[in-house]
């Protein structure tokens, strides 16, 4: 079937250890290109004129934007020069780097995010970020394991299954020899699950286990009359988003597995706002990849999840009667069950925008979803759904600092999450404390939350587009907000070029103060806000 080139807006109805600052180095830093790319044509409520634009050039340099060519480029260069980095930083001859991406920001500061293997072997938890000058010295580098990495042998001691991978767990004080092993299945609440477990290879204990699916809720059918990026064809149009690096959605019919059909129609009219039809859900989820990858581009000059100008997919329909939604690394892609009764698809802008960012959060720091950094890899998933919810002025779910407001789920009119003050579910945390690790993931999130609601936000009662808030600091002290724009940019920005898979709070909070002095200053309001807010939530 031959495809239009030219995509076609079209209207229809309803449519997720520690950052640590060490001494200067020097190294031979890779040579990048960065700089701005325009933005593309934005399928908003506004009108079939209405365009968005790339983000502001002192914006975007600021928070480091390399278009998809050129950061191909830089990663390739950075590769080269992996060696003389990895001697400069007076790694072990068993050590490679392996460059994962390179952001040059508007201070010509080059970060350089690494891997890192020993011997041919994957290290778990060794990655590393190198923060260069433009003339190549390196002035500082944070680490998720400080650690040495080294084992007495590379054989294993003890057998393991056939498709276990050998690797080198750097995530304890001392780094050991182990086996990762995935075992697929299913999750109580229909949720494909892939738990990674790790096992010393020596003496057989288990060392770490994580959760691999990552999940999130949110609403649907509330996005009133929006418009669409379709693509037509000989037949009619299809799904598929040429604007925005050929973002497909598909309907899974209430399978569980594969991809599903392409979502097809005959006059490029979609759905009816209800459940009833199916094309409803897949409109509400195609609508809130389209407003989040714009505002990706618009917000932080990303070109798309990964950097690479490469659109993710989705997949509605999923399951029977499945009542949430997630993100798979695998298939970089997003897929949303049809609630109870299938009648009310969890497809809302907040859950589109929740699940892509866990892709973004995966292609940045990947955060390890398990402890205070799975807490910090879901709080991502809500601070920049919350911004994209914003961002997206639909008038028929306005932006609030409310996660999942619309669906119900409690069956009492109230909110999965609240920012101002996470407890009010009964269940996420407020504030930081030592056992903070060892809850939930989407509960130890709420610290963070509350972090970013702060800072954007203050401390006090107020009310932002109708909605109520009162959100009080675990000290009494009183924050005034530096607001919503501000902070979701120092938090990217401490995300995309600070944050490593093991960072936690009391390391998020090294990493933001990074990001706020570099995009703000060392004398700034906005770093003074930053500090204070951490220690508003008992980060300190």
């Amino acid at each position: 079937m031959n495809l239009q080139t030219t995509p076609h807006t079209s209207r229809t109805s309803r449519a997720h250890r520690g950052t640590r600052r060490l001494a200067a180095l020097a190294a031979v830093a890779a040579m990048v290109v960065a700089g701005v790319q325009a933005g593309s044509a934005v399928a908003t409520p506004g009108g079939d004129d209405a365009r968005t634009t790339a983000a502001t050039p002192s914006t975007a340099a600021a928070l480091g934007v390399n278009p998809s060519a050129q950061r191909a480029t830089a990663i390739k260069s950075a590769q080269a020069d992996a060696s003389s980095a990895a001697k400069a930083l007076k790694l072990g001859g068993a050590e490679k780097l392996i460059a994962r991406d390179v952001i040059k920001d508007a201070r010509g500061t080059v970060h350089t995010r690494y891997e890192r293997t020993y011997d041919g072997l994957p290290v778990l938890g060794g990655d590393l970020i190198t923060h260069a000058t433009a003339a190549g010295k390196i002035k500082s580098v944070d680490r998720a394991t400080d650690a040495k990495i080294a084992v007495a042998s590379t054989t294993p001691k003890l057998k393991a299954a056939a498709s276990a991978r050998k690797v080198i767990h750097a995530g304890g004080d001392n780094p050991v020899l182990a086996w990762e092993t995935v075992k697929k299945g299913v999750q109580k609440d229909g949720t494909p699950s892939r738990v990674h477990t790790i096992t010393d290879a020596t003496t057989g204990e288990k060392l770490h286990s994580y959760e691999a699916i990552e999940t999130g809720t949110g609403t649907s059918q509330y996005s009133g009359e929006v418009e669409l990026t379709t693509t037509k064809t000989d037949a009619g149009f299809e799904l598929t988003d040429g604007e925005r690096g050929g973002h497909r959605t598909y309907d899974l019919n209430q399978g569980s597995s594969g991809t599903g059909e392409l979502v097809t129609d005959d006059d490029d009219a979609w759905g009816d706002g209800t459940g009833a039809d199916r094309q409803t859900a897949a409109v509400d989820a195609h609508y809130g990849a389209a407003k989040t990858w714009d505002f990706y581009k618009t917000a932080l000059g990303r070109d798309g999840i990964a950097g690479d100008g490469k659109a993710a997919y989705s997949r509605v329909h999923y399951g029977e009667n499945y009542v949430n939604a997630f993100w798979d690394d695998s298939c970089f892609c997003m897929t949303y069950g049809d609630g109870e009764g299938n009648k009310n698809a969890l497809t809302s802008i907040d859950v589109a925008a929740h699940e892509m960012t866990h892709g973004l959060t995966s292609a940045t720091a990947d955060l390890d979803y398990a402890g205070e950094s799975g807490g910090l890899n879901e709080a991502t998933s809500d601070i920049l759904g919350a911004s994209v919810e914003f961002f997206a002025d639909n008038a028929s779910d306005a932006g609030d600092y409310l996660i999942g407001e619309k669906i119900d789920i409690n069956g009492d009119g109230t909110p999965l999450r609240y920012m101002d003050k996470p407890s009010k579910d009964g269940s996420s945390a407020d504030f930081w404390d030592e056992n903070l690790g060892d809850i939930d993931v989407h509960y130890s999130s709420g610290v963070a939350n509350h972090f970013f609601y702060l800072l954007a936000e203050g401390s006090g009662k107020k009310t932002v587009n109708g909605v109520d808030y009162d959100s009080a600091t675990s000290d009494g002290s009183t924050l005034t907000g530096i607001g919503r724009e501000k902070a979701y940019q120092i938090w990217y920005k401490a995300l995309s070029v600070y944050m490593t898979s093991t960072t936690d709070y009391a390391g998020a909070r090294v990493a933001t103060e990074k990001a706020a002095t570099d995009l703000f200053g060392a004398d700034s309001e906005e770093l003074k806000a930053v500090s204070a807010t951490w220690t508003g939530v008992n980060v300190k």
